[in-house]
Parts: C-alpha cells; sequence; structure tokens
C-alpha cells in the first residue's frame, strides 16, 4: 500500500486494451482510480491518432476520458516542434496524428526539421530516398519514437524506431527522439498533473518504454505481465516497484475506500 501515489499515467496498447479488445476489469478499475479522486493521465506511442479520436476511441469502448487527459507520441512531437519556433518542417506521419502539426509551416523540399512518425503506405523508396536527402543538406532529425517493432494491431510489423533509425545510418544524422522512453514525453504529461514525479505512478507493459522512462524521471512504476510483455523483461537491470498479472491488481497499491 502507497498513500503517497496521487496520480497515475497510463499506457494504452497493452495495459488498457490489446489488438483491440479491452482487458477485464480495466474500465472498472480506471474509475475506481477516479473515486479514490487521483488524476489520471493515458500516454501512448501510437502515432496515427490525435488527442481527440484517441479519446474519442477509449469512451467509445467504456472508459471515461477526456482528450487533455491523453498524450498521443504525435501531440507529443508537436509540442516539442514548436517549441523550437522552427521555420519549417516535413512530417512524415499519416492519419489524425498528422492533425497535431497543422499550425507549422510545411515544406517537404527543404525542410529545417524532418519529422517522421507512422507514414505506412508512404515509406517507399522514392519518399525515403528524398528524407535522405533533405537530411544530407542540413534537415535536423526528429523521431516519434524509438521502438523497433510492434503487433499491437496483430501481426508483428516494423515500428517508427526502424524507419528512423535507417534513415540516421544512411544520412549521419543522429535523431531526437520524443515519444517513450524520452524524459519529454513523461514530463510533458506530468506537468499537466500539477504532482512531483514521485507521487505519480506509471502504469505499463514494456520495461524499455514504460518502466525505463518513467524511472529516469523519478516516477513510480508498476510493470503488467500484458500485452507487449516478454518474461525476459525482467533479466535487465531495470525492475519496476510493482510487478502484476493484471490491471484490476494495482488497485491494491492504494488504501481502501
Amino acid at each position: 500500500m502507497d498513500e503517497t501515489i496521487r496520480g497515475v499515467i497510463f499506457d494504452i496498447d497493452g495495459v488498457l486494451e490489446y489488438q483491440g479488445v479491452v482487458f477485464p476489469g480495466a474500465i472498472e478499475t480506471v474509475q475506481a482510480l477516479r473515486q479514490k479522486g487521483l488524476a489520471l493521465r493515458f500516454l501512448t506511442n501510437s502515432t496515427l491518432k490525435n488527442r481527440q479520436t484517441c479519446a474519442a476511441k477509449l469512451n467509445r469502448k467504456g472508459f471515461r476520458v477526456d482528450p487533455s487527459e491523453v498524450f498521443t507520441a504525435s501531440y507529443i512531437a508537436a509540442v516539442y516542434l514548436r517549441g523550437l519556433n522552427p521555420r519549417s518542417c516535413w512530417v512524415m506521419l499519416e492519419a489524425e496524428g498528422l492533425e497535431e502539426f497543422k499550425d507549422i509551416p510545411q515544406d517537404e523540399e527543404n525542410p529545417e526539421y524532418l519529422v517522421v512518425g507512422d507514414n505506412r503506405s508512404r515509406f517507399d523508396f522514392q519518399t525515403l530516398n528524398k528524407a535522405l536527402r533533405c537530411l544530407r543538406r542540413g534537415s535536423k532529425l526528429i523521431g516519434l519514437l524509438s521502438e523497433l517493432v510492434d503487433s499491437s494491431l496483430g501481426e508483428l510489423e516494423l515500428n517508427v524506431g526502424s524507419w528512423v533509425g535507417m534513415l540516421e545510418r544512411a544520412s549521419g544524422v543522429p535523431a531526437v527522439y520524443t515519444g517513450k522512453p524520452a524524459a519529454f514525453a513523461f514530463e510533458l504529461a506530468l506537468k499537466s498533473i500539477g504532482l512531483e514525479a514521485c507521487q505519480v505512478l506509471m502504469v505499463g507493459d514494456r520495461v524499455s518504454s514504460d518502466i525505463q522512462g518513467a524511472q529516469a524521471c523519478g516516477m513510480k512504476t508498476a510493470l503488467l505481465r500484458t500485452g507487449e510483455f516478454q518474461p525476459g523483461d525482467l533479466e535487465g537491470a531495470v525492475q519496476p516497484d510493482y510487478l502484476f498479472d493484471s490491471i484490476s491488481e494495482i488497485l491494491e497499491i492504494f488504501p481502501p475506500g
């Protein structure tokens, strides 16, 4: 039991749901924590959804979430980019996530920043070569996340980090990553809560992104053996504060009532 925790940040894919199916007890757990008065946030490395569409999807499934509580990888990168006051950018991203960048000048020929997310249908030879040439001419590289592979949508597939890593190696330009486990992602969510990092619990299914990143920022962590979790994840130096088999078990951390 830990009475010092006043806020909880949830990963979404692999924690609340996986491959489109909500985990048993997930909705009830979120509701119970709200009733206890805890501040909740939802931090996901999804690049294709913006805050509004991500919140709407969760609400359709029975969660009660406000868009202001949601932090997607696309939103996080857009906030980071605005802080740089860029002259222009080329955002390699599709679907609703691209809308987060609509107020930033776009230039696919000579961008100051090349921003790489999940571009799916446009990750072709011609487009990637164009991106490479931009980097060789001086564009700076931002990757929405560093994860190499993902299976949250079903079959195993290449994730954003694979494409960014290829461009890094080919161009010699190091990327700045903004999504988990980057500190900027956690700090942005923490700032919105208004609590000290040690007062907030991060709940995730990946040691490499959720647990490692949160601990580096001073947060407490709970790892779930769900979603992308693999037994080998616990063999490294990074260990969670709590380890559970299901999301509903995290209620054991908090005082009753």
